[in-house]
């Protein structure tokens, strides 16, 4: 609960830097192994809310993604792979073709050796994260354009190396754990650190008054500008897959932050 906490002006939230990116990775990436450790045979196969992947699909993605940080080779190869992919399905952003390409070329990997590849692929990557120079992270090479209604434009790879990649990580491992009624375990140390993260940069990309009550271990009371009306109470993952895109909004969340 959040109750004996004092609400945080959303501008004195500390953002994640690079050191802390890489211990919240490191345990993050711990988190979704185990979590593919726990699956049976019938959960890979399950529906997720992401549309149209199954939960083998959000795994497979996810190692993709990790091979993909690790060998600039596999980047480009999935990067020119999808570009041709993304008119072929109707793709709306270069990232629908990515994620098609990356799906594609993993069709032979099966069920029972995901684990296994995920904690392979996510070493590798982790160590490509913590080895990338402060002066190329700086560099705004990410043509990351408009998602979801918010222009986000060029960003800079750390944006991505830092703490983007594990919110992507994050997040599928809660689609993962809905999808096969498995338990979230969050904790404030770790899943409240990414959350009140999210919200910080959230907050940045409108100017909407807000008194957020976030519930649940991840949870804390975060305010802009209160105008005095009740506080918008939401467990705090649920708000996270709200600005996502998962579930339906409702005031203020109706302000997306693509993960």
């Amino acid at each position: 609960m959040t109750e004996d906490r004092p609400p945080t002006p959303v501008a004195e939230i500390a953002r994640i830097g690079h050191h802390e990116a890489m211990r919240l990775a490191a345990e993050e990436n711990q988190r979704f192994h185990s979590l593919l450790q726990q699956l049976s045979a019938g959960d890979w196969n399950r529906g997720t809310d992401c549309a149209r992947w199954t939960v083998r699909d959000v795994a497979v993605h996810v190692i993709a993604t990790a091979e993909a940080q690790a060998s600039p080779r596999e980047f480009l190869r999935q990067a020119v792979r999808g570009r041709r992919l993304t008119a072929q399905i109707g793709g709306q952003h270069w990232v629908d073709g990515l994620n098609e390409a990356q799906l594609q070329a993993r069709r032979d990997l099966h069920a029972p050796d995901i684990p296994a590849r995920w904690a392979s692929a996510a070493d590798a990557a982790l160590r490509s994260r913590r080895r990338l120079p402060g002066a190329i992270g700086r560099l705004r090479l990410l043509p990351l354009g408009s998602m979801a209604g918010v222009d986000f434009g060029w960003q800079p790879l750390s944006y991505l190396f830092d703490i983007g990649f594990t919110r992507d990580v994050w997040m599928h491992r809660i689609d993962i754990a809905r999808a096969t009624d498995r338990p979230l375990n969050p904790t404030r140390e770790h899943d409240g650190r990414i959350v009140e993260d999210i919200i910080a940069e959230w907050a940045t990309l409108h100017a909407d008054p807000f008194h957020l009550r976030l519930t649940g271990p991840a949870g804390g009371t975060f305010v802009r500008a209160d105008d005095g009306s009740a506080p918008l109470e939401i467990d705090a993952i649920d708000c996270c897959r709200i600005l996502s895109g998962r579930g339906t909004p409702a005031g203020v969340l109706e302000h997306p932050l693509p993960l």
